[in-house]
């Protein structure tokens, strides 16, 4: 394989006319995995869906054409891919492995393809379980949020095998604007520790730009529009600025989720020995958000800490 990431986005010179129609399973249908299993259907895919709640699963069909699977493996039988997004590792391998696991209902040569963000030794452990069955496996944790999903504009990073992510990077542009192969079983989870850990330095450092504006009573909205267009403008600030300046944190990446995914992070830190000191301390912070009962609000609910009680 390379030593250059493999990119590919879709509308773009070199993209490939539209891959037929093939036979996918989508396991976990959540806030990412439902609209991801839709944009699959609509792009003309036969899918089975499976998820722990069944009336979710029902509720889809509804919506799409599709089939209701009782199991992982009812889901994954007589699938040429097999996609997940599930909560973390544990929730994973109770997916995958057991009579009820998708693996043991993949076929040889099929492709299964991890959309959960877990940890990178997940994603090894995965690879050579999938190998020893002759399945491929490719670990494609994404970025967008929920807008992103239902959008079907999501950045997928990926890691695997050079063969088995071309095999599978037509049928995730059915809900990505970028898929990108970064290298082996395991790249795709530590790129996106790379981006959380980015994000979680963002948007503290958004929160407490938008605080110290609010007291010194200057035009927040202003503010974002002109300082948007220079070196500091970003996603978040684009996209979370205003409604960070109002105080609406009811949408959106909850804080739950990201302290699970710094928690990996974190942890993968302590393996490898890289100095995370902002991210720590965000951690922190994120955990403080989650001791006033804002565990569903959106990460942008940072800034709710630095405000004064009768400001919030």
């Amino acid at each position: 394989m390379s030593d250059d990431p493999t990119s590919h986005q879709p509308g773009d010179s070199r993209t490939e006319p539209a891959p037929e129609s093939a036979d996918v399973a989508f396991i976990g249908l959540g806030v990412m995995g439902y609209p991801m299993a839709g944009h699959l259907a609509a792009s003309g895919h036969r899918v089975a869906v499976f998820n722990r709640t069944a009336s979710v699963t029902q509720r889809w069909c509804g919506e799409h054409p599709g089939r209701v699977a009782t199991t992982p493996a009812d889901a994954a039988s007589g699938a040429e891919f097999v996609f997940m997004c599930v909560g973390a590792d544990d929730d994973v391998r109770a997916v995958t492995y057991g009579d009820d696991g998708a693996l043991g209902a993949m076929s040889e040569g099929t492709v299964l393809v991890d959309h959960t963000t877990a940890s990178a030794d997940l994603a090894r452990e995965l690879a050579a379980a999938c190998a020893k069955r002759g399945v491929g496996f490719v670990d494609a944790p994404v970025s967008g949020g929920e807008a992103g999903a239902q959008g079907g504009v999501l950045t997928v990073m990926c890691g695997g095998t050079d063969e088995h992510f071309e095999r599978a990077r037509p049928v995730m542009d059915a809900y990505a604007r970028a898929v990108t192969l970064i290298g082996g079983a395991g790249a795709g989870q530590l790129t996106k520790m790379v981006n959380q850990i980015c994000i979680a330095g963002l948007v503290q450092a958004l929160s407490e730009g938008l605080e110290f504006g609010r007291r010194a009573g200057l035009d927040l909205d202003a503010v974002l529009n002109t300082i948007a267009q220079g070196a500091a403008g970003s996603w978040q600030m684009s996209n979370r600025g205003t409604t960070m300046k109002a105080d609406e944190f009811d949408f959106g990446f909850a804080v739950d989720w990201m302290r699970k995914d710094l928690g990996i992070v974190l942890a993968e830190a302590q393996r490898n020995g890289a100095p995370l000191p902002v991210t720590s301390l965000v951690d922190q912070f994120y955990k403080r958000v989650q001791e006033l009962g804002g565990g569903r609000w959106d990460t942008s609910s940072l800034i709710a800490l630095l405000r004064p009680l009768e400001a919030r």
